[in-house]
């Protein structure tokens, strides 16, 4: 049955259908496309809004659409992720616009136009912009700013073409907009938790200027965020590349991002509540623990000779909770590694992407959690680091972590070393995951996170 989709006011039947046989071929070649290895076998219409008419020279339209693929093995039912689109319609693209191509329609309203990834153009991007200064309603779609905020006319955009698993435009030196693709609704760490950093004063994140929602069938999607471009900022893991070729020591930077973490749990502490973890909590985070190592163990047979000594990290969490140790939990940031952090050419750390682990439910990424997480996620970004540069490095990475933590407890007050038996915890669960992910999908980094594993197998929990 065709679809028949609003579309400012005019009603085109068909939208979807005639696009279908473009999208299945092309939407799988995205980076930021979930459900890889799968073949998309269908789309069903959330939402389709005109930014641009379709009958002009230049045509723009924003759809929600959902994919639907095969489930895997053991899988919950499940009605397919959700996608953004900005799909730019034109008679036939200039040649700069090659890379953006999606495909020729032959059928329905667009019949004879050709589609592309609107986000290459810049004229669509400029609508965008406009939209969000001028704080625009159109159909679902709402374009909202921060109360004070400006955003200034004339900024030519730029999309952002490495590799992530979202979209990026940069306008001009001033701006930088990223659009979600695979969206969800509900509440969205990825605006949250920069607005409530901005509205506690903390300098550590980029504040959030504006951004861009859908209100569909009393359901709120977060689809967009514009904050400031850190003009001249170096990501973390390239700095500490960089730093790492040409033999120089990264300590003061680790112990600076250490200092910057730590503003940063401080402020999520104050702005949004905070839990006690006592014995059923701590009991069920081991239990997750342990659960997942049995997984791992039997995807990665290098995984097994150590498990039984892996499980010691666990019990001996849940050892300590039965005894009635308690733990607080708060809002994190979910994912942190040197990637997540920038700096500045004045040596100023902001941390970005507050989105957490995009495959994990929107729930579970907005539950409070022990601020120790992100810390284990960094000191294990810092064993990458090193090993990129070869095994030579791991004294390195030692002390690239003893900076770090030592940066820490001089804005929080307390060292994450002296709570050994959490900190061995998450560490080893991080360097389960990363096995596991390895294995799948980068075998030659797997010697990574296994030289981890035999370090934490050997050590004692207490």
């Amino acid at each position: 049955m065709a679809e028949t989709v609003t579309l400012s006011g005019k009603t085109s039947p068909g939208l979807l259908a005639s696009l279908d046989p473009l999208l299945r071929e092309w939407l799988p070649r995205q980076r930021w496309f979930a459900g890889k290895g799968r073949p998309v076998t269908g789309f069903s219409l959330v939402a389709a809004t005109e930014l641009l008419p379709a009958d002009g020279r230049l045509g723009l339209f924003h759809l929600l659409v959902r994919a639907h693929q095969p489930l895997t093995l053991g899988a919950e039912p499940h009605p397919g992720d959700c996608y953004q689109l900005l799909i730019g319609v034109r008679e036939a693209l200039p040649p700069r616009l090659a890379p953006a191509l999606i495909g020729h329609v032959d059928q329905g309203p667009l019949a004879g136009r050709t589609v592309y990834d609107a986000l290459y153009d810049s004229r669509p991007a400029e609508v965008l912009l406009e939209a969000l200064r001028t704080q625009a309603r159109i159909g679902g779609l709402r374009f909202e700013r921060e109360p004070g905020q400006e955003i200034r006319t004339g900024l030519v955009p730029r999309l952002v073409t490495a590799e992530q698993s979202n979209s990026s435009v940069v306008y001009g030196d001033t701006f930088i907009l990223k659009l979600l693709r695979r969206v969800v609704p509900g509440v969205n760490p990825d605006l949250e938790l920069p607005l409530a950093l901005a509205r506690e004063g903390c300098p550590r994140v980029p504040a959030p200027t504006a951004w861009l929602r859908a209100e569909l069938a009393g359901e709120s999607y977060v689809l967009g965020v514009l904050q400031p471009f850190l003009q001249g900022a170096t990501d973390g893991w390239e700095l500490a590349l960089r730093e790492l070729a040409k033999g120089e020591d990264f300590g003061a930077e680790a112990r600076a991002l250490g200092r910057a973490t730590a503003e940063v749990h401080t402020a999520l502490a104050h702005a949004l509540p905070t839990v006690t973890l006592g014995h059923s909590q701590l009991q069920l985070l081991a239990d997750g623990m342990i659960e997942r190592l049995d997984v791992a163990a039997q995807a990665v047979p290098a995984l097994r000779p150590y498990a039984p000594a892996l499980h010691s990290a666990f019990t001996a969490l849940a050892d300590l909770a039965s005894e009635g140790r308690t733990w607080t939990a708060q809002r994190i940031h979910g994912d942190l590694h040197l990637g997540q952090c920038l700096r500045s050419p004045a040596g100023q750390w902001w941390l970005i992407d507050f989105e957490g682990e995009p495959s994990k439910p929107l729930a579970e990424r907005r539950m409070p959690q022990p601020a120790v997480r992100d810390i284990a996620g960094m000191l294990r970004s810092f064993d990458y680091a090193a090993h990129s540069a070869g095994s030579q490095s791991e004294g390195w990475a030692q002390a690239c972590r003893a900076a770090y933590c030592s940066g820490y407890a001089e804005v929080s007050g307390r060292d994450p070393r002296t709570d050994p038996v959490l900190l061995r915890a998450y560490e080893t669960d991080k360097a389960i995951y990363e096995v596991v992910y390895e294995a799948r999908h980068r075998p030659d980094w797997l010697p990574v996170p296994m030289a981890a594993i035999e370090r934490y197998a050997a050590s004692d929990p207490h």
